[in-house]
């Protein structure tokens, strides 16, 4: 019984993010820089196609449909660690500290960054096992403080 209970367990997580890709995992995450504040800006969903674009080679069509499953999966998603688990999984420290710098970028993207938007950062670089110093200077950079 017990061996059947831990079994069923592997499976769950091991199908945790079936056919999560890193593209996804990364739209997803940020878009909850776009959702923090509940308010979507004009220049938070350009600057969101931009950072896409900077990060992977998509034809415009393929933009707009991880744009849009990005937003949609970010709507219905319970959880963050579904999505930096992929990242963690496929990218390097490189990689994670480009998709910091993103967040910000979206976060600043309006001239403000809202104190919901700096908490969500912080809690997607602790999910990414970035440290607190990376988090301080993609924030300085970004924001040219």
């Amino acid at each position: 019984m017990l061996k059947a209970v831990l079994e069923l367990f592997r499976k769950s997580a091991a199908s945790a993010t079936p056919g999560t890709s890193v593209e996804l995992a990364t739209a997803v995450l940020l878009s909850e820089i776009i959702r923090a504040d509940h308010h979507a800006d004009e220049r938070e969903l350009e600057t969101y196609r931009t950072m896409l674009t900077s990060h992977f080679d998509l034809s415009d069509e393929a933009l707009c449909a991880l744009m849009d499953d990005g937003l949609q999966s970010s709507d219905e998603a319970v959880d963050l660690v579904q999505f930096t688990k992929v990242i963690n999984a496929q990218c390097d420290s490189g990689e994670k500290q480009k998709i910091l710098k993103s967040l910000w970028q979206i976060a600043f993207a309006d001239s403000t960054i809202a104190p919901i938007e700096e908490h969500v950062i912080r809690r997607i670089s602790e999910l990414l096992y970035l440290p607190h110093s990376q988090f301080i200077k993609a924030k300085l950079e970004v924001t040219g403080e």
